[in-house]
């Protein structure tokens, strides 16, 4: 049976339905099968025709248990919403940018030839993100059980009123203040809202949960890197009675009234990332944000290493002469000694 291939993209995009196309086109050239969902290879008829798609049906002609990859044409937001297609099995991402930053993707537009031939051969590793296991409980009943990718956001629902929330880590309570929201992340969503919010980036392969207050009125507000281990939770205090909200990636959204807990804890579920390329996660951070990096040497070779030494601290004679007060008069010290003897 043929390699399957999802291709995913933002079919609302002129854009992006052009390199669908393109990605389909080049992967049914290499012998290996296009797929795409119902939705989108519909849009793709309308723009293209029919016969210009050289690709099958998700969920009608092709499962998604059957399918090896996925190529996700997009920005940040298109890939976390592919994150949702895939949830519950183990099928990869690989992410093509054409947004603006797309901290996840792992190649640009231009590069597209080349990441098509890279999945033909496989030449492709595949590394398991962390994801979060979130529950909201109002009044003492579960309302909804849920996930997350980069962060879970506690936010106000109302502008003119801040929202009133205590925080807890493994059961006890941390502090409690007014705020604008508090962002719950995985070392994935250190680069997203967290960062916006003013929290650490953390690498991805460090095991660990982030707890960043947005804009608190507080003295201790600082964010908390915490054990992968730990359980997070914020609950919406009802001292003002506002009302606030919880967003998961952004994309889905659940009410908050006065009352609210939500518990975030490591899910045993990740997501998959296909990567094409072994660069270190700094070299990505200088990429995609575009860090000065002008004036750096870098580290020794190991032959420099081995024959540099330090010089010793050369000793230098106080020559500034030492005086005493000796019968009233200001004399050098040796003169006073002298004087003594």
């Amino acid at each position: 049976m043929s390699r399957q291939i999802l291709i995913l993209a933002h079919t609302g995009r002129q854009e992006s339905m052009k390199v669908a196309l393109e990605a389909c086109s080049q992967l049914h050239d290499a012998g290996l099968t296009p797929v795409m969902m119902r939705d989108e290879l519909e849009d793709m008829y309308t723009h293209f025709g029919p016969q210009k798609v050289p690709a099958k049906v998700l969920g009608v002609e092709v499962k998604l248990h059957d399918v090896e990859l996925v190529m996700v044409l997009g920005g940040d937001g298109t890939i976390l919403r592919a994150a949702e297609e895939v949830r519950g099995t183990s099928v990869p991402l690989l992410g093509v940018n054409l947004g603006h930053v797309g901290f996840l993707a792992e190649s640009e537009r231009a590069d597209l030839e080349q990441t098509v031939a890279a999945v033909v051969r496989r030449e492709y590793t595949v590394e398991e993100r962390m994801t979060l296991d979130v529950t909201l409980w109002v009044d003492g009943d579960k309302k909804a059980h849920t996930w997350a990718l980069n962060e879970v956001s506690v936010e106000k629902g109302d502008r003119e009123r801040m929202l009133e929330v205590v925080t807890e880590v493994d059961g006890r309570p941390l502090s409690s203040f007014g705020c604008d929201g508090v962002v719950m992340a995985t070392p994935t969503g250190s680069t997203a809202y967290a960062f916006s919010a003013g929290g650490p980036v953390v690498w991805p392969d460090v095991a660990a949960l982030l707890m960043v207050p947005i804009s608190a009125h507080a003295l201790f507000t600082k964010p908390l890197v915490v054990s992968p281990e730990s359980t997070l939770a914020v609950e919406v205090l009802d001292r003002t009675n506002a009302h606030g909200i919880m967003w998961c990636d952004g994309r889905r959204s659940w009410p908050l009234p006065p009352g609210s807990r939500i518990e975030v804890r490591r899910s045993e579920e990740p997501v998959r990332l296909a990567r094409m390329k072994q660069a270190p996660f700094s070299a990505r951070l200088v990429r995609k944000f575009q860090l000065p990096i002008q004036g750096w040497r870098g580290p020794l070779a190991e032959s420099e290493s081995a024959t540099a030494t330090t010089s010793p601290i050369p000793v230098l004679p106080n020559s500034k002469p030492k005086i005493a007060l000796f019968n009233g008069e200001v004399v050098p010290i040796e003169s006073q000694q002298d004087g003594l003897s």
